[in-house]
């Protein structure tokens, strides 16, 4: 449902201009439910090819491992096994979303459904295709993780399949696309200059850096939110929500609140993927002693209150 809000161009025009196909999708295709089922038939058969297999939605192994908490409508068969049926034939295999990637919202709790990723459940390699699967392209799973995924992170990696320039180079190490993960969510961040001098938001509203209080992961996070932004404009850290990191696996499950930042001695649990945290510690008493008045107020303020350059602000400096 996120990639059908592609803009400039949309979705459908952006399959058209990468000569894509699509063969079916369950909320714009109008093909019968018999139809359906003899397509089904047809790329189980190879008389209609596959080149990729795109799966939304975490697997339903429950209960016992029989699949039968999620059946395919009109037959007897468990989706679990036409999935891993349609695997086989695709070029490519595709898991659309942080619950399709690595089990997600759906797997966490007591997890009575025996939910599961494509071929990860949580951290584990395994899911439903296992530790080892290949695709006929030679590469695992291609996990595009997000909850939700951004539209373009979905178009430009099925646009370098049909380009034929998708290889193993391009996957990070949960086999994610390295176009959106070699970057952190932190880049681009509209509040980065209170994260640089460590004036922190205190309330849901504050302006300030939510890292130190407010349960921001966004330095840890892999993703480019806030370069490659949501409808042109948007992402949540603009909107005044925490990054909660739901690109990696067990986001789900986090130590404390989501909005709270969980910490040890008061030093946050998580500091930045590439800082070591003596150094972290050190650089931030010295930023927080060079803060200037006008980011201290408005990093607890719910609106900008002294803007830069202020005369005021010189003066009572």
């Amino acid at each position: 449902m996120s990639v059908l809000n592609a803009e400039t161009p949309d979705f459908l025009n952006s399959l058209k201009f990468n000569n894509i196909n699509l063969l079916w999708h369950p909320s714009l295709s109008e093909a019968s439910a018999d139809e359906f089922l003899s397509l089904l038939e047809n790329i189980e058969s190879g008389t209609i090819p596959l080149d990729a297999l795109c799966l939304e939605g975490s697997v339903m192994r429950g209960p016992n491992g029989t699949g039968r908490f999620h059946m395919l409508s009109g037959t007897k068969r468990p989706m679990m096994r036409l999935i891993e049926s349609l695997a086989q034939k695709a070029r490519y295999t595709v898991a659309v979303g942080s619950c399709a990637t690595f089990g997600g919202i759906t797997m966490a709790g007591s997890n009575p459904g025996e939910a599961c990723g494509l071929q990860y459940e949580g951290q584990q390699p395994s899911g439903l295709l296992g530790e080892s699967w290949k695709s006929e392209a030679g590469l695992p799973v291609i996990n595009i993780a997000g909850c939700p995924t951004h539209p373009s992170w979905v178009i430009e990696t099925l646009a370098q399949m049909a380009a034929a320039d998708f290889s193993k180079d391009n996957l990070d190490n949960y086999n994610r696309p390295r176009s959106y993960t070699d970057h952190l969510v932190h880049h681009g961040c509209p509040r980065n200059e209170y994260y640089e001098f460590k004036a922190s938001a205190e309330q849901p509203s504050d302006q300030g850096c939510m890292m130190e209080h407010r349960g921001c992961l966004g330095t840890q996070a892999r993703a480019d939110c806030n370069i490659r932004l949501w409808n042109g404009e948007g992402s949540c850290l603009r909107g005044g929500y925490a990054c909660i990191n739901c690109t990696a696996p067990e986001f789900e499950e986090p130590d404390g609140n989501f909005t709270e930042t969980h910490k040890v001695a008061g030093i946050p649990v998580g500091l930045p993927t590439d800082v070591p945290k003596a150094w972290f510690v050190a650089l931030a008493s010295l930023a927080k002693a060079a803060t200037p008045k006008r980011l201290k107020v408005n990093a607890v303020s719910d609106h900008i209150r002294i803007v830069p350059g202020a005369i005021e602000e010189d003066k009572e400096q």
